[in-house]
C-alpha cells in the first residue's frame, strides 16, 4: 500500500520560491555592507610638547686640560764692580816687532819609565813543582808544620789555603791566606810556605812565567 502525501504539503512547489526570496536577501545584505561607514571618532589628544619645560643639560668635561708650568726666569746678570782701578802705566805693551825676542821657559821633563810587572798566570802548559814532586811536597808540610797551642785548646780544625806566587826563577812571593781559621793556623800555614826551598818555575811557551798556585793545609786534632 503506497502512502500518498497531500499536494499543498510539497515543498518541492515551493523551491523556486524560496530560491528567489534568499538570492534577495543576500543581495540586500551585500549592498548595505557596500554602503556601511564607520562613525568618525575623535581623536585622542596626546598632549602638546612646550619647549619651555625642556632644560638644558650641561654636559660634564671629562678631559683635563694639562696647563704646563711657567718658564724658568731668565738668569740674571750680575754686574760687579771693579775693586782696583788699572793705571795706564802698569799695561804691558803687546806690541811684538822684529827685534822683539821671546823667551820661552825650558821645562825639565824627567822621563820615568816604570818596569811593567810580569804576567802572573794560573793555569801554564808546564806547572811549578816542588823539588822532589808532590810526594816530598806533603812529607815537607808534614814535618814542618806545628799544630798551634791556641787552636789546639780551642779545639780549632779545618783546612787553610794559601796562595802565593812562584816567579821565573822558582822562588815563592805574595804569600797570603785565601781561606783561614784562625786560632794562629793562618800565621803557621804562612811560616810553612816562606820556609819552603826554591820550586821549579812553571812554562809556558818553553818559556819561565810567573804562576799563581793555592796549597791546603789541613789542620786535624788526633
Amino acid at each position: 500500500m503506497e502512502l500518498k502525501k497531500n499536494p499543498k504539503a510539497d515543498l518541492n512547489l515551493q523551491r523556486t520560491l524560496f530560491f528567489q526570496i534568499g538570492l534577495c536577501v543576500a543581495l540586500a545584505g551585500t549592498l548595505y555592507a557596500f554602503n556601511w561607514r564607520e562613525g568618525d571618532g575623535e581623536a585622542a589628544s596626546l598632549g602638546t610638547l612646550k619647549m619651555e619645560d625642556l632644560t638644558e643639560m650641561e654636559i660634564p668635561q671629562t678631559e683635563q686640560k694639562v696647563t704646563p708650568p711657567p718658564p724658568p726666569p731668565p738668569p740674571t746678570l750680575e754686574i760687579v764692580a771693579d775693586e782696583e782701578v788699572i793705571e795706564e802705566d802698569e799695561i804691558a805693551s803687546t806690541e811684538v816687532t822684529q827685534e822683539t825676542r821671546i823667551e820661552v821657559p825650558v821645562v825639565e821633563m824627567e822621563e820615568e819609565v816604570a818596569a811593567a810587572e810580569p804576567e802572573i798566570f794560573t793555569v801554564v802548559e808546564e806547572m811549578p813543582s816542588f823539588p822532589g814532586g808532590d810526594q816530598e811536597l806533603l812529607k815537607f808540610m808534614a814535618e814542618n808544620t806545628k799544630y798551634p797551642p791556641l787552636a789546639r785548646e780551642n779545639g780549632l780544625q779545618g783546612i787553610v789555603v794559601v796562595t802565593f806566587v812562584v816567579d821565573e826563577r822558582g822562588k815563592i812571593d805574595k804569600v797570603q791566606v785565601l781561606r783561614g781559621i784562625g786560632g794562629g793556623c793562618d800565621e803557621e800555614a804562612i811560616r810553612v810556605v816562606k820556609a819552603m826551598p826554591q820550586w821549579k818555575s812553571g812554562k809556558q811557551r818553553g818559556m819561565p812565567v810567573r804562576v799563581q798556585y793555592n796549597l791546603p793545609f789541613r789542620f786535624t786534632l788526633r
